[in-house]
């Protein structure tokens, strides 16, 4: 009878949260997201991460402007890096991250900014005692050390930080620029990553959030589309936006969102009363109060 034991999974101290990269006093409004994947692109993966993190954006107040599925090529990823830095505060970026040689990401993004590609020693430490407690590392040969040792391999030097957000995970998040961050394309570690994340963002204060109001009307789309077509219009230059979603079985969800809560208030009994509709919802974004259940 065997008296071998497994190998238990290590766990690690996270980092500190430091200064905002973005400067005192200011906070991400805006956000970009890039996904990184021929395989994406030809369909042999279904992408969940921007679903996730557009979802994710929303609840926490940030505007996401814009997501881009590009191609394993280094100059791709360059471009989209280096214009996505420059027009959102908060960039991530997704797959490419691992040991093959598909995984080009992180050179790639090196070569963007002028930064160096370099071994991260306590990534490397990291990454080889977790995979200890898993494979049997010890019969790897030169070739596949090395190719492991790929995903320790990260841009350095100033403007690239390296983040460990997760006790039980030996992945970093890499910070680049104060605002690009890198994510393994990976669903699960994705999710995970990204929301222990939080901490480490210069998120928006409270008070910057906005207020979501929602209608429902079991009137057709097509009935309500040119009275909420005029509405859309009057209130663009107040911030306000408004949307409509067809309900799968009847009718339509119509959104108000704005920073004017009384506001929201009037225009959501304008839509009741024109469109026949109820209150489902209400109140500050991403904590709306269900009013149908009041």
């Amino acid at each position: 009878m065997s008296t071998a034991t497994a190998t238990p999974t290590p766990t690690f101290p996270v980092s500190e949260v430091g200064s905002n990269p973005l400067g005192e006093g200011k906070f991400i409004r805006t956000a970009g997201m890039i996904v990184i994947g021929d395989e994406v692109l030809n369909g042999k993966t279904r992408d969940t991460n921007s679903n996730f993190f557009a979802r994710h954006c929303f609840d926490l107040g940030i505007e996401l402007k814009r997501i881009e599925t590009i191609a394993d090529d280094p100059e791709e990823i360059a471009e989209c890096a280096r214009r996505m830095v420059k027009n959102y505060d908060w960039v991530v970026s997704t797959g490419g991250v691992g040991p093959t040689h598909d995984d080009i990401t992180y050179g790639s993004l090196a070569d963007a900014f002028e930064m160096p590609l370099e071994h991260h020693p306590e990534t490397l430490k990291r990454m080889w005692a977790m995979g200890k407690a898993r494979y049997d590392l010890e019969k790897q040969t030169p070739e596949q050390r090395e190719a492991r040792e790929r995903m320790g391999l990260l841009p350095s030097g100033k403007g690239s930080e390296v983040i460990f957000v997760e006790q039980d995970k030996w992945v970093p998040v890499v910070r680049l620029q104060g605002r690009l961050c890198i994510f393994p394309g990976i669903p699960a570690l994705f999710t995970s990553l990204l929301v222990a994340l939080t901490p480490y963002l210069s998120l928006p204060p409270d008070t910057e959030k906005p207020f979501r109001h929602l209608v429902h009307t079991e009137m057709a789309e097509s009935n309500i589309a040119p009275g909420l077509g005029r509405l859309a219009e009057e209130v663009r230059k107040e911030g306000i936006r408004v949307g409509s979603y067809p309900a799968l079985q009847k009718g339509v969800t119509i959104s108000l969102i704005g920073k004017n809560q009384e506001r929201l208030k009037e225009l959501e009994q304008r839509i009741v009363q024109e469109f026949e509709g109820t209150v489902i919802k209400a109140g500050k974004l991403g904590a709306e109060v269900d009013v149908a259940k009041l």
